[in-house]
């Protein structure tokens, strides 16, 4: 099995709002670029294959909270070039929208949703969707939060869509905060400096944001470890402390190597301070990097392609910030007298082996207040199965709570009932739509006997639910991936 790492996000932020057109991505396509430079950098990966289930009955991996490869891939798309195959994270382009999932109702701080149903794009096999919310809290009653911004201000960060964009998701949270709330800044170009020391005083820190400006070459590691100082020195004890990153991860001074950055970071997260990444940007993008900082930093990874994106990041998803679990992770038993074959599409890059799911000294992922997670198995169900239907498949779930090192067991299962697709939830029948979105732009051999046609027509009936209707933006970008 594959080794998983978590990283908090670092926030980067590409401002183009004035670039906005109405066109035929609506508010979404706001500000992309038109230019995909070869110089940016991802990490390689193959996808999951499928597994008989009678040599390995047991599958456990990492939850992924991140979203920045659908905004990613929404940039290439937009731009008029097909993203590249690495830079498509099927688990990202699924978790990038929210889900109507039941809220907690007992004393864990996650809730678990379950549903079995025909997979759309292959007749003979089924899906399993789990379903993961964060506790609800309203925004009154989050604990008081210590923020650190670090943002990038090299010679890199200059374009209008780098440093401008994350000057405008800075304010966005900002006008989030509180009077408990504080915000630092370290910015970090030839040398990490402090641009502001924490403070909960509003006017300073927008005086604090405008004064930003980029230049010099990029020595992203003392920035981190300045970051992590400030952070600590200014712990609350109870409360939200988080290190929000944005840059376009190109560290060209100190440590720039992906592995001893990893290392950096690793140990910097037993302060028990959370790390957010934000990329931004064309040219010269760290994605890799990025993902895999925030994957080991306890958060998550976002890419901001426009100021919309900002708005989604900082404003409508601030829950995220908050993070409500930790370290959770799957397993799921699979019953080789039920079970055939099975896939876990996606989440290469957090696969664990079935060892790590009881040692909690191993690393996983987060998840935020209000927050929805998905994860889908493909599976092939033997004959004895398909004849009886009704078969439980085991699910277990594990956690800690934020501020905890011991982790917590949630036990469920999920039945299959012979569910034709178009009679499974309008959230089954969504995510699947998109996961097979995400194949079809990989060009997967798991695609099966689907299309963009079709992938079209599943989004489209699926979209009650819709808040802030990244489901019906998303149909846009499906119809330019058919013209590409």
């Amino acid at each position: 099995m594959k080794k998983i790492f978590f990283f908090a996000i670092i926030p980067l932020f590409v401002l183009l709002s004035s670039c906005y057109k109405e066109g035929a991505l609506g508010p979404m396509g706001l500000g992309f670029d038109n230019g995909i430079s070869s110089g940016e950098q991802y990490n390689t990966f193959s996808e999951n294959p499928f597994v008989k289930a009678i040599d390995e009955p047991v599958s456990t991996f990492s939850i992924d909270a991140d979203g920045g490869s659908y905004s990613n891939v929404r940039r290439f798309l937009k731009g008029g070039e097909m993203p590249p195959v690495d830079a498509i994270r099927v688990e990202e382009l699924i978790n990038y929208f929210q889900y109507n999932y039941a809220d907690p109702i007992d004393q864990h701080p996650i809730g678990i949703s379950t549903e079995v149903g025909e997979c759309p794009w292959n007749a003979d096999h089924k899906l399993i969707q789990i379903g993961i919310k964060g506790k609800s809290i309203a925004k009154e009653n989050y604990p008081a939060s210590n923020f650190v911004f670090l943002v990038d201000v090299s010679g890199s960060m200059s374009s209008a869509n780098k440093l401008p964009l994350v000057k405008t998701g800075m304010k966005f949270l900002l006008d989030e905060m509180r009077d408990i709330d504080r915000m630092a800044i370290v910015t970090y170009a030839s040398s990490p400096g402090v641009a502001l020391n924490s403070t909960n005083d509003k006017e300073k820190i927008r005086k604090a944001i405008d004064k930003l400006g980029a230049g010099g070459s990029t020595a992203g590691a003392g920035g981190i470890n300045r970051a992590y100082e400030i952070a600590e020195e200014n712990f609350v004890v109870d409360g939200n402390n988080r290190i929000i990153i944005a840059t376009d991860g190109d560290f060209n001074v100190g440590i720039s190597d992906q592995d001893e950055l990893i290392k950096l970071i690793e140990k910097k997260r037993e302060s028990g301070v959370f790390l957010t990444t934000i990329g931004v940007g064309t040219g010269n993008l760290n994605e890799g990097m990025l993902e895999q900082l925030a994957n080991n930093g306890n958060g998550t990874f976002e890419y901001i392609d426009n100021e919309l994106q900002a708005r989604k990041v900082f404003i409508d998803e601030f829950g995220k910030f908050f993070t409500v679990a930790k370290d959770v992770k799957i397993q799921i038993d699979f019953d080789p007298a039920v079970v055939e074959l099975y896939r876990l599409i996606g989440y290469e890059n957090r696969v664990l082996n079935d060892s790590d799911f009881t040692n909690d000294a191993k690393d996983a992922g987060e998840i935020g207040a209000g927050q929805t997670i998905t994860a889908i198995y493909e599976i092939k169900s033997t004959q004895v199965a398909f004849l009886r239907g009704s078969h439980p498949i085991s699910i277990n779930f594990r956690y800690k709570k934020p501020n905890s090192d011991v982790s917590e067991l949630i036990v469920k299962a999920a039945t299959d009932d012979l569910t034709p697709f178009a009679s499974t939830s309008e959230d089954f029948r969504f995510a699947s739509a998109i996961t097979s979105f995400g194949l079809l732009l990989r060009n997967s051999e798991y695609k099966g006997d689907t299309d963009y046609d079709k992938v079209l027509n599943w989004v489209n009936n699926a979209r009650t639910f819709d808040p802030n209707s990244y489901r019906f933006y998303s149909t846009d970008l499906i119809k330019i991936a058919k013209g590409l």
